[in-house]
């Protein structure tokens, strides 16, 4: 969901963890989910939706976690990854978003009031029906998950009632249910890119009602699954049942292809940052950006205070977005060696200028320098997409359109790829390399100690009404920090 509009919003939707039970304590496993992207490859003429998205968007031990997903990063054909997951007996399967900007995980329930009917994604829509499911239970406000997960702040419990929540989205989008527990089937890495099957048991929300674009069938899915740091998220579940380990690492590649891990990644080896303390989302700090030899000023008042807001790292965001002091400065250095005459303003909105020769022969590095000395380079083919028409369009925005957020900086997945990132929440640490993300890693079993080897993964989808067909795509699970307003009722 978008990038600054309230919070982090939730859009590309949820990946899913899962909570292992293989019976014991501290097992730990690695699961595998097919995640797919949502857009399939489109022109020019659709430009508005990737910021559209972006905006609707700016609305967490397993030894290791391999979630095979579709999509890529580029705007004119990537804006929304998701993955597939089996909850309750028997076994059913539902197409939820991945999202690190939110904490829950809710599929749209039987009995739902205006949810979707069908989706433009070429997917099948599903319910989740409590009543038809064996293992199935129902969460109360008065218990635990509730009263200190979900909402401590709640005084208004009825002894036995549902434990509910409303989610509203910076678009104005919302949901409303309630929480369930039930099992959810997930696919554990038991080799060399080798899986077996594995239940857990957890809680998620049981959709009710939906307004605004998740009622709509353009972005319609069965759900979101949030990623986020709150006790109220799959990953913090999963960990505060000793089952896993707080973190997760994403490999987008360029071309085709990518990985999804949950859990620790012991190579390709990365450099790390410290993630800013009490903060809802992934933010580090921002000392400096480069382009070419030139480095951009960074207004004092934005950067150097006590209270660092600091750089959000959204690979489920498309673009990049900056204050407009900092995104004047840093399109003048970009677009130097560009006449202005031969700009073109896309859809109202993108700075474009005409392709030809090679990108990287054209246009300057962009080096975005962290504390800790970690460094994000990103290559001019990183940070500019094609059209259909001979231009070569930059993928920085402005965020000044929101006030809420003009101040902050977010890097989408744009200037992502390439390099395996790594959000590790047991340490408090953020970090990348430059990788060939259509290879494989290697991930550590906490329980055995045996390392074992995750691949990119390739998932090919129909997308409906597209006018096209067998989209092959595989990226690496893109782990979405939307911007979003939470309320729990």
């Amino acid at each position: 969901m978008g990038v600054f509009v309230v919070g982090f919003m939730v859009f590309v939707l949820l990946v899913l963890v899962s909570f292992v039970r293989l019976g014991g304590v501290g097992v730990s496993g690695n699961v595998v989910f097919e995640v797919q992207h949502k857009f399939g490859v489109v022109g020019n003429e659709s430009l508005s939706g990737y910021v559209a998205h972006d905006m609707y968007r700016h609305r967490r031990i397993l030894a290791g976690v391999d979630l095979p997903i579709g999509g890529d990063s580029s705007p004119t054909s990537a804006a929304l990854y998701y993955t597939k997951i089996q909850l309750g007996s028997p076994a059913k399967e539902f197409y939820v978003q991945v999202d690190t900007g939110s904490d829950i995980l809710w599929v749209n329930c039987a009995g739902c009031e205006n949810c979707p009917q069908k989706s433009d994604l070429g997917v099948p829509l599903s319910l989740y029906d409590p009543d038809q499911s064996l293992s199935s239970g129902t969460v109360t406000c008065d218990q635990d998950f509730c009263t200190t997960m979900v909402d401590p702040t709640n005084n208004e419990c009825v002894l036995g009632s549902q434990c509910s929540y409303v989610v509203r989205y910076g678009d104005g989008s919302s949901t409303t249910g309630y929480f369930v527990r039930d099992n959810v089937q997930l696919n554990r890495i038991s080799g060399d890119r080798q899986t077996s099957d594995m239940q857990g048991r957890i809680m998620f929300g049981c959709g009710s009602k939906q307004s605004g674009g998740l009622g709509k069938s353009q972005q319609a899915l069965d759900g979101i699954l949030g990623f986020g740091q709150s006790n109220a998220s799959l990953i913090s579940q999963l960990a505060a049942s000793k089952k896993v380990k707080k973190m997760f690492s994403h490999c987008l590649s360029g071309s085709k292809g990518g990985i999804f891990a949950i859990g620790e990644v012991v190579h390709p080896e990365v450099n790390s940052t410290p993630i800013l303390p009490d903060m809802t989302h992934f933010n580090i700090e921002l000392k400096a950006i480069q382009v070419g030899d030139e480095f951009v000023t960074l207004p004092t008042k934005m950067f150097n205070t006590a209270a660092k807001r600091g750089t959000v790292i959204d690979s489920g965001t498309t673009l990049a977005y900056f204050p407009d002091p900092v995104y004047n400065q840093l399109m003048k250095k970009v677009a130097a060696s560009q006449s202005e005459a031969d700009m073109q303003i896309v859809d109202n909105q993108f700075k474009c200028y005409p392709a030809h020769g090679n990108v990287d022969d054209v246009f300057p590095i962009v080096i975005f320098h962290f504390a800790n000395a970690l460094k994000l380079r990103v290559y001019p083919h990183q940070y500019i997409f094609t059209t259909q028409h001979p231009y070569w369009c930059i993928g920085f925005m402005s965020n000044g359109m929101q006030p809420r957020e003009s101040n902050a900086v977010l890097l989408g997945d744009l200037l992502l790829t390439d390099r395996l990132v790594t959000y590790n929440m047991e340490d408090q640490t953020i970090g990348w390399t430059d990788y060939d993300c259509s290879s494989s890693i290697r991930v550590k079993d906490e329980e055995s100690g045996m390392v074992y080897e995750v691949g990119a993964h390739d998932i090919s989808w129909t997308r409906s009404g597209a006018g096209r067909s067998n989209v092959s795509v595989f990226v690496l699970l893109v782990f979405i920090i939307a911007t979003k307003l939470v309320m729990y009722e």
